[in-house]
């Protein structure tokens, strides 16, 4: 839940709000996290700072480092959680649910209440009617770390739910020659290429996806922000982008609500939290929630338990082609003929792909021995006299 506050947080105000807050025509100088600042002031500045240190902290004090936690171990963590750890944490926790309202009232405030800002959330330009991925728990509420895996249609019907286990009878990955990424698409309706509109076989999976193909949040605060949402788009699914904000921000509210929760709950200090392997497991399946969207990770091991194959399906790669399909929808509905070129027109193209929050380090992937690669010797004037290829 820390970790979730912590990406968003720096998504939101680092790099999304100055678009809205500062302005999508704003100069590059200003449209930025200091653009961002001198425009809400500099003691929200600074909440944002501690708030996100706070987050980091909370993730030391549970898995010994920050972003990327080092108690896993087999069957396991390496240690629980002490009671000293636990009053260190409720503080943090009730700061950081604080944060949360903050910044659904800095939506409000400056980008809710913004005509100008509203219509452009509204507006076509940033629209892709697709399928939506989430987690969700028994009751189909938004969950990140534990359920089935939930997939909507364009109307927000219920397409299918799986386990982890069952993930490749129901989902299967395009790939094309040019990139590195994959396609994930709902393989029984195998893959129609980059259509949207019912019937298509691609979706989406980051944090609108999530609120779309769930039927509300598991937290009071967090679920009257939904509703208000929807209602102020004119219902669920919303297959407007640049909700993915918004929807971040209620994403950000329901994890410190569940920080809240679990601080106060007994079995956080339940010292079993660990079960000693007694066999050699040959295939493993684990999904939870990232920031990015819905996390697929698929292990196979030889009798020594090393691993000897691996497939992974990360946010982004689930949100490669709404991706793609974004960019070009929002090209071609910026860039006119006769219209002049600018800073401003190229960033109203970028945010289209901002959105999404896309890691694509994450997401590269590359099957053994396909990589193309060419090497040219060049002399010193500049001929070739080498070429070298794989």
């Amino acid at each position: 839940m820390a970790h979730f506050i912590h990406s968003h947080a720096a998504h939101f105000y680092a790099l999304a709000a100055p678009d809205f807050i500062v302005g999508p025509d704003a100069p590059a100088a200003k449209r930025n996290v200091l653009g961002l600042i001198e425009k809400v002031g500099l003691e929200t500045g600074k909440e944002v700072v501690r708030q996100r240190a706070i987050s980091q902290e909370i993730q030391i004090i549970v898995g010994g480092r920050a972003t990327h936690p080092v108690w896993n171990i087999p069957g396991g963590v390496s240690k629980s959680i002490t009671r000293e750890d636990r009053e260190k944490l409720r503080e943090m926790s009730k700061d950081q649910l604080k944060f949360g309202e903050m910044g659904i009232k800095l939506f409000s405030d400056l980008v809710l209440k913004n005509k100008t800002y509203l219509d452009l959330i509204l507006g076509d330009g940033y629209e892709l009617v697709t399928n939506y991925m989430g987690l969700v728990d028994e009751n189909n509420k938004v969950s990140f770390y534990d359920g089935r895996v939930r997939v909507v249609d364009t109307e927000a019907k219920e397409i299918f739910k799986y386990s982890e286990n069952e993930y490749t009878d129901f989902i299967a990955e395009h790939v094309e020659p040019y990139s590195y990424l994959k396609y994930p698409y709902i393989k029984d309706r195998g893959w129609n290429g980059f259509k949207e509109g019912p019937g298509t076989s691609i979706y989406q999976a980051a944090p609108l996806a999530r609120l779309n193909a769930a039927e509300g949040m598991a937290t009071p605060k967090a679920q009257a922000e939904y509703e208000k949402m929807f209602e102020t788009l004119g219902g669920r699914p919303s297959h407007k982008l640049m909700v993915h904000h918004w929807a971040r921000l209620i994403e950000m509210l329901y994890a410190a609500e569940r920080l809240v929760e679990l601080v106060e709950d007994e079995e956080i200090l339940d010292p079993n939290v660990r079960v000693i392997p007694s066999t050699t497991p040959r295939e493993g399946v684990g999904i939870i929630e990232a920031p990015r969207g819905t996390l697929t990770h698929h292990y196979w091991t030889d009798e020594n338990g090393i691993v000897t194959k691996a497939n992974l399906i990360v946010g982004t790669t689930n949100n490669n082609a709404p991706i793609s399909m974004a960019i070009k929808k929002a090209a071609q509905k910026f860039i006119r003929e006769g219209k002049e070129d600018s800073q401003g027109l190229l960033n109203m193209v970028e945010m289209s792909f901002r959105l999404f929050d896309p890691c694509f380090s994450c997401a590269t992937h590359s099957l053994p021995g396909q990589m193309p690669l060419t090497i040219e010797i060049k002399d010193k004037n500049g001929e070739t006299v080498e070429e070298i290829s794989r």
